[in-house]
């Protein structure tokens, strides 16, 4: 599937063409780009923009439209006037999915519509949206209506749909008990889509929502459908975002191939960890990290085989794949159910002397006695689901590692958690070296 965006260059990655690059990637979709202005900005400041000739312009729409099937648009950052024109001449007669992010000014603070540029915005951008999605902020700003008891959202929303737009989407409306909604207001219903607020400050949610919804789209997805997947791909960019620069945090996604790229980074820096190989239990070591709120084992990744133990090395036996692991993933789905952030697991040889190297090196340790596991248990064979719950019971902080010290014919293990496998590597080399 191609999906073209439209929009200007942020250098920092965190919105704009390459925002969309990074998010529609994490899709697995291909991403054409056209590119309407050059930004200068970062994550804590904006410099200037220089929009690109309406020749340029033209010459990348035509290009692409020569030679690849798009399966939807968006549309970002336009600038000027002239942008705008050249747009509409080139997509007013598509028959695909469009949605325009009605971009007015960066998080950072920088201005990306002209004021002169608005009226022509309204004439012609607007009318392409399959869907428009503009916050609080930019609805008010297009309708010269605040929201507020009288002037509700569905009034605002009117308007704007009374610009040709056939689909309105009002984000980041604020309301009690920390939730926060977007209103709908499609062609014969209205409605609202709600959730928690995640109080960060952050660069490129706005762009990742719009981004999300034409990819739905794109997918024949209804516009209801394509909503609720954009919020929920939306949430967890925010929560998954990364202060990389020195300003605000940049938001993020986890694919799975990013999730199997990780994993796969850390076992290798394991298994090359000097003397590893005395930390290999006899049953031998799995290394797991899991998607967001994984529901089973399924939803865990790990080594089909093991990483096992040859003489001095340590050599990975088996391909990563969901659903790899049995034992290690379990104890990670008890421990992320009550501490969702902690995504990653493994597992160690237990030794007295790696105990208290743990205790010494101040990480929080949780245990439990296998010897008071009750019959049943046992017999349903749910023992490390049992010992996990029963190790953070009464957890007042999240453990870094739980250990037992094994029973009749079951031997002792340690099992190391973090929210990534990188996580989990630098408690790993707290406690082994």
């Amino acid at each position: 599937m191609n999906i073209l965006s439209i929009g200007g260059s942020d250098p920092s990655s965190g919105a704009g063409i390459q925002s969309d690059i990074r998010m529609f990637s994490a899709l697995n979709t291909y991403t054409l780009t056209v590119i309407t202005a050059i930004t200068s900005q970062n994550t804590s400041n904006f410099g200037i923009v220089e929009p690109v000739s309406s020749k340029m312009l033209k010459k990348q729409l035509e290009s692409l439209f020569l030679d690849f099937k798009i399966d939807g648009i968006k549309i970002g950052m336009v600038y000027n006037s002239k942008i705008i024109k050249v747009i509409y001449q080139q997509l007013n007669k598509l028959k695909i999915p469009i949605v325009v992010d009605p971009v007015i000014k960066s998080t950072t603070g920088g201005k990306l519509l002209e004021i002169n540029a608005v009226k022509d915005f309204k004439k012609y951008i607007i009318p392409l949206a399959t869907v428009i999605t503009p916050n609080k902020d930019e609805a008010e700003f297009l309708s010269k209506t605040k929201i507020s008891r009288k002037n509700t959202p569905k009034i605002i929303a009117k308007k704007i749909q009374d610009m040709g737009a056939k689909n309105v989407v009002i984000t980041g409306i604020e309301g009690r008990n920390n939730k926060i909604s977007d209103f709908v207001l499609e062609k014969n219903t209205k409605y609202v889509i709600s959730g928690e607020k995640i109080s960060k400050i952050n660069h490129g949610s706005g762009c990742n929502h719009s981004a999300a919804i034409v990819y739905s789209l794109a997918k024949k997805k209804s516009i209801k459908e394509s909503l609720y997947f954009a919020r929920k791909f939306t949430y967890d960019s925010i929560k998954n975002a990364k202060k990389i620069g020195k300003g605000v945090l940049i938001t993020d996604i986890q694919s799975e191939d990013k999730i199997k790229e990780d994993l796969s980074n850390a076992i290798n820096r394991f298994t090359e960890i000097k003397g590893i190989y005395k930390n290999i239990p006899e049953c031998q070591t799995n290394f797991v990290f899991s998607k967001q709120k994984p529901k089973s084992t399924k939803d865990v990744l790990g080594i089909s085989g093991r990483i096992v133990k040859a003489e001095k090395r340590v050599i990975v036996a088996g391909e990563l794949k969901y659903g790899g692991s049995k034992h290690v993933a379990t104890a990670l789905l008890s421990m992320n159910k009550k501490y969702p952030q902690i995504c990653s697991a493994i597992n160690l040889k237990y030794q007295k002397t790696t105990i208290s190297k743990i205790k010494k090196s101040k990480l929080i340790v949780g245990s439990y006695d296998r010897s008071l596991e009750p019959k049943d248990v046992k017999i349903k064979g749910s023992t490390i689901k049992w010992g996990i719950n029963f190790a953070i019971k009464n957890s007042k902080n999240i453990p870094d590692v739980i250990y037992h010290k094994g029973d009749f014919g079951k031997e002792p293990m340690i099992i190391v958690f973090g929210k990534t496998p990188e996580n989990v590597l630098k408690k790993i080399l707290k406690i082994t070296g």
